[in-house]
């Protein structure tokens, strides 16, 4: 997993094949204090503190970073897109991006916004054993993903500083984690046959290089250094947006999975002869 295929009015113009993958590092926000009636204010309220620290971890535009597979992927997706879309990928490809592109992904492309950077969701909290009670702790849950190369103890530094709450502290969930590993080569057999039958298959369609904001167990190949490539099934734009991954209607074309084992079928046979 980690590519896949999209189209348009029933004709597929997109290819994409992931060659890296965003890292998770999760975390928790715990808010500490004193507990209480809750028919009396308490300006150490645990959950007043982590409700402001949620809002601004959830808010913060962290430092946007290309690499060379969202280098590739965003000159691409200029050179095939309409101009004013053209213009605003172009920009991400300059020294200092505006704000405003940015802030346009962030509304209207959130994947090539994540694709930009190391990013922090707020994905649950917990907090409190009764409407009257005023814990004395509470707690948010942070979906990191960080980039390949981020350094996540000086991430966690720069969260603190953005928290700036003495009664929040961040704790780093550990175990079981995915390494980070390097991006997996674009001028590979295997990448060459993924090209070359994508463009079978699909007359027109552009095949990016992509990298992809979840995870998968690539990671550990790619850290022993097996070049790996995420690959995916033919989806609609609509499909896409309505019933994607993690959906509670996440669906997918029954034709789309036969045409995807035809696909795959096609580019091993392919590298082995």
């Amino acid at each position: 997993e980690g590519g896949g295929a999209t189209s348009n009015n029933g004709k597929v113009e997109i290819v994409t094949v992931g060659t890296t993958e965003k890292v998770p590092r999760r975390a928790r926000l715990v808010a500490t204090g004193i507990y209480g009636h809750g028919s009396v204010p308490r300006v150490d309220n645990p959950l007043i503190h982590l409700a402001q620290a949620v809002a601004k971890v959830g808010t913060w535009q962290t430092p946007m970073r290309l690499n060379d597979t969202t280098r590739a992927y965003f000159e691409k997706e200029a050179a095939m897109s309409g101009p004013e879309q053209a213009a605003r990928y172009n920009a991400l490809l300059k020294s200092s991006p505006p704000d405003s592109v940015q802030q346009y992904l962030a509304l209207h492309e959130p994947s090539q916004y994540s694709m930009l950077r190391t990013s922090v969701v707020p994905t649950i909290m917990k907090a409190g054993v009764g409407a009257n009670v005023i814990p004395s702790e509470a707690e948010a849950t942070l979906d990191i993903r960080a980039l390949p190369d981020e350094d996540i103890t000086k991430f966690f530094e720069e969260m603190k500083k953005v928290i700036d709450d003495p009664a929040v502290r961040i704790e780093p969930i550990t175990g079981n984690l995915r390494p980070a590993g390097p991006p997996s080569r674009l001028d590979t057999d295997m990448y060459h046959s993924i090209e070359k039958v994508s463009k079978e298959m699909f007359p027109g369609a552009v095949v990016l290089p992509t990298m992809s904001t979840g995870a998968s167990d690539m990671a550990q190949l790619r850290a022993k250094g097996i070049p790996s490539y995420g690959i995916g099934p033919v989806s609609s734009e609509q499909d896409s947006a309505q019933y994607g991954a993690h959906g509670d209607v996440e669906r997918l074309l029954e034709s789309s999975v036969y045409q995807f084992v035809e696909f795959t079928w096609r580019v091993v046979m392919n590298v082995l002869n």
